[in-house]
């Protein structure tokens, strides 16, 4: 199993972030679809302020270049990618075109065997 940690911002207007958050209650079948089909195994995203964090779980199939080209093949993706865009904003720092960013871990602990 992979596992990533991305970050995006969102807007920084509080009836834009609750109509995001509404989208969220129940997305759309196929972009459920879509992810599981690249290999995703849990995603789960998180909101503090305008800030999202998105933990995202893999099998070995996945890779970010093949989902990328799945997303780009697929009208039902980009629909919902240009319906966020409307919610989201780049994070500082980011190139033109990147949304969420991988974040890079600086920690990790374990409980150790007793």
């Amino acid at each position: 199993m992979q596992r990533y940690c991305l970050a995006l911002d969102l807007k920084d207007d509080p009836a834009l972030i609750a109509e995001y958050e509404r989208y969220h209650e129940r997305i759309p079948d196929a972009i459920d679809q879509s992810i599981r089909e690249a290999g995703v195994t849990n995603l789960e995203i998180y909101r503090i302020g305008n800030r999202l964090f998105m933990i995202l779980e893999a099998d070995d199939s996945f890779s970010f270049e093949r989902k990328a080209a799945m997303d780009a093949a697929n009208p039902a993706v980009q629909d919902w990618e240009r319906l966020m865009w409307q919610f989201q904003q780049a994070l500082p720092g980011a190139q033109p075109g990147e949304k969420w960013l991988l974040m890079k871990p600086i920690f990790y602990s374990s409980p150790r065997n007793g």
